[in-house]
């Protein structure tokens, strides 16, 4: 599959089977975070890899998922939890004004090497992040940015495009459909 083909197949995934993630493939996984471009070269990002399975739920609980959706439709159910999380840390003694781009750029590389691998994954930025550091004991000069939900999928979302809002929805199927804007709406040639 070519980049082009695997971004245009990604979609946020919410609903997984409970088969467990090899650990050398998450620890490849988060290695392409690694070496994601950094601003500066500061590289002040670091990870934690939970699989444990008596912390996957700690940590699910303290993760909010898909907020237009009604009645906590958007959350896993029991039975198709995610089954690891990668949580992406900024270390604020090394941190620029930048981490949130190495954020961004760290993360899409770590849930398009693992869609390569046939795993989903949802990126959650509403964590309670004074939870989790708890959990997983984490030193106080370190940020949780958000976490990487992942696992193998057992839905598959669609995109369409975007007509009159932006708020993804399920169908009477239960398929969840994500609105996008077109490229002619947000494309500029040479000027606006």
């Amino acid at each position: 599959m070519t980049v082009f083909e695997l971004i245009w197949k990604r979609r946020t995934i919410r609903r997984f089977r409970q088969e467990k993630i090899p650990v050398d493939l998450l620890t490849a996984i988060v290695d392409t975070g690694r070496i994601a471009p950094s601003a500066s070269n500061l590289q002040p990002l670091e990870f934690i890899m939970v699989d444990d399975e008596d912390l996957l739920p700690q940590i699910f609980v303290n993760t909010r998922w898909a907020g237009y959706l009604p009645n906590d439709e958007g959350r896993p159910p029991k039975g198709q939890e995610p089954t690891a999380f990668i949580v992406i840390l900024v270390n604020i003694d090394i941190a620029g004004n930048w981490a949130g781009h190495d954020v961004g750029a760290a993360g899409e590389n770590m849930i398009l090497a693992a869609l390569s691998e046939g795993i989903g994954s949802c990126w959650i930025a509403s964590v309670n992040a004074k939870a989790v550091s708890r959990i997983l004991k984490i030193p106080q000069n370190y940020r949780i940015d958000s976490v990487i939900a992942m696992g193998y999928p057992n839905e598959q979302p669609v995109s369409e495009p975007m007509r009159d809002s932006i708020e993804y929805y399920k169908d009477e199927s239960g398929v969840l459909h994500v609105p996008k804007r077109q490229l002619d709406d947000i494309l500029h040639h040479n000027q606006f």
